[in-house]
């Protein structure tokens, strides 16, 4: 990228809400039914339905408006949004222009702060489906009035890796709070990109391009960073940027020209006539943040602060809400948080990983977990054989006792100085070259010797006791 110009981005991000219906009707919420299998008179607008607004989304919009300190507003009221289109049964949307319930806020994240504009509440088009059939575009209506929250930042993005920050922690933040399931890949959680370049330090923006349906935080980063380039290709050869609506193929790294952007007067807005507009009290707001979880930053800087955690495994252990939920039973059964967090971040997150799953899947408890941590911690099991061979037997049976389980795998360290001593001398014999090593100050070959005395001890020895004795024998 040519360091003579900068990259300006805004992104508007559709937001599906997890409610059970739909934003103006009963149709149900569910992904991945037949197509138009949910649907009824009025998401297929026939004359004479009405709409009636969902409460549950407004709830879900103030709960995320809390979250990213923006300004509730105490009215908002729907417009009508017209435009032409065969996924769009009643030719226009029912979105807020004038009047959102959500104005102002950022998203906090490791390199910016990015403010955002406004978030409004509307409901969804259909789908156009252009692949299942050789000769005709097909229609399905199935997605046609779900609830959307529109999240429109200011153009105050720099970079794309700001960019891919923004949605990383926007996207986790609407998971935790229950509000959407943040899967780009079914469309709950969708991006459109508003690029311009200019010359670095030029006061003034540059005519800005739309990079519709952006279907991955990834796409989004590589679709910015194509964009940016061909616009500042254009200029430097003495072209003209086009205000207009332009596509991003993930296979090539291009965009490609949709159609020429629209302004607002396109859209004929006006206020819906059938929705009157609806308020929120001072005691429905604070009822709502009552409800809400503590947030992930809140709980970084808490475990930080209180456990003294390092800032990584802080943020990792709050990447998603059920991690954390289970780091917090942890805490709270008395598990020292230094030897929960290693657990957490390191074998079991291997094995969530290789499993496929979240921590909602991972079958043992909070309790039999912390009965694992103890026996380590109080030198009966080291952490390899508790990690290789006592955690899979207790995933494999979560009800056994870990203690037991432990006697059974014979994996329970020796507390026996004598035979501790007799597998020490067994290793320092089988090494008499290293052991001289050692002795002219080759200090690092300790750790050579007490893994010798583990295989001889097949896991059993203590390797605190190991390793006193090694010093001793090899000191003395």
């Amino acid at each position: 990228m040519s360091s003579s110009y900068e990259i300006v981005v805004g992104l508007e991000v559709h937001i599906q809400l997890l409610t059970q219906t739909k934003l103006f009707c009963a149709d149900t919420t569910s992904f991945g039914l037949s197509p138009n299998s949910q649907v009824s008179p009025i998401s297929l607008a026939h004359p004479g339905t009405l709409p009636v607004l969902n409460k549950q989304a407004v709830e879900q919009a103030i709960k995320l408006g809390l979250a990213l300190h923006c300004q509730i507003a105490a009215v908002s009221h729907f417009d009508r949004k017209h435009y032409f289109y065969p996924d769009l049964p009643k030719a226009y949307q029912t979105t807020q222009l004038t009047e959102p319930i959500l104005v102002g806020g950022f998203v906090r994240t490791e390199l910016s702060d990015v403010p955002i504009h406004h978030i409004h509440l509307e409901e969804d088009a259909g789908k156009s489906v252009h692949d299942a059939d050789p000769l005709y575009s097909c229609i399905d209506l199935n997605r046609a009035g779900m609830p959307l929250l529109e999240l429109v930042t200011d153009p105050a993005i720099r970079s794309s890796d700001e960019a891919f920050a923004f949605l990383t922690e926007l996207r986790k933040l609407v998971r935790w709070l229950g509000v959407c399931d943040g899967n780009m890949e079914e469309g709950s959680l969708r991006c459109d990109a508003n690029i311009s370049v200019r010359l670095t330090g030029e006061p003034k923006l540059g005519t800005k391009v739309e990079v519709k349906n952006l279907n991955s935080i990834r796409n989004v980063k590589r679709a910015i960073d194509a964009e940016a380039q061909r616009q500042i290709q254009l200029l430097q050869n003495g072209g003209t940027i086009v205000q207009e609506t332009r596509g991003y193929n993930a296979d090539n790294n291009t965009t490609l020209p949709q159609r020429e952007k629209e302004e607002a007067n396109d859209y004929r807005y006006f206020p819906c006539p059938d929705l009157p507009p609806f308020t929120t009290t001072p005691e429905q707001i604070d009822n709502i943040r009552k409800a809400m979880p503590a947030l992930p930053q809140q709980l970084q800087q808490q475990w930080m602060t209180t456990h003294q955690l390092s800032v990584q495994d802080a943020q990792v252990l709050s990447e998603e809400k059920a991690l954390a939920d289970y780091f917090e039973a942890l805490l709270a059964i008395g598990t020292a948080a230094k030897p929960a967090a290693n657990w957490l971040i390191g074998p079991i997150k291997s094995w969530l990983n290789e499993q496929q799953v979240s921590i909602d899947a991972f079958p043992l408890s909070a309790v039999a977990l912390q009965s694992l941590i103890a026996l380590v911690q109080e030198g009966k099991v080291n952490f390899s054989m508790a990690a290789t061979k006592l955690l899979p037997a207790l995933i494999a049976a979560p009800g056994e006792d870990v203690a037991a389980l432990a006697q059974q795998l014979g994996i329970v360290q020796a507390d026996d100085s004598d035979a501790t001593e007799a597998w020490v001398n067994e290793a320092l014999a089988a090494m008499p070259d290293k052991v001289k090593e050692y002795q002219k100050g080759k200090k690092g070959l300790i750790g050579l010797f007490v893994g010798e005395v583990k295989k001889r001890s097949k896991g059993k020895a203590n390797p605190q006791l190991v390793t006193k004795l090694l010093e001793e024998k090899l000191n003395a």
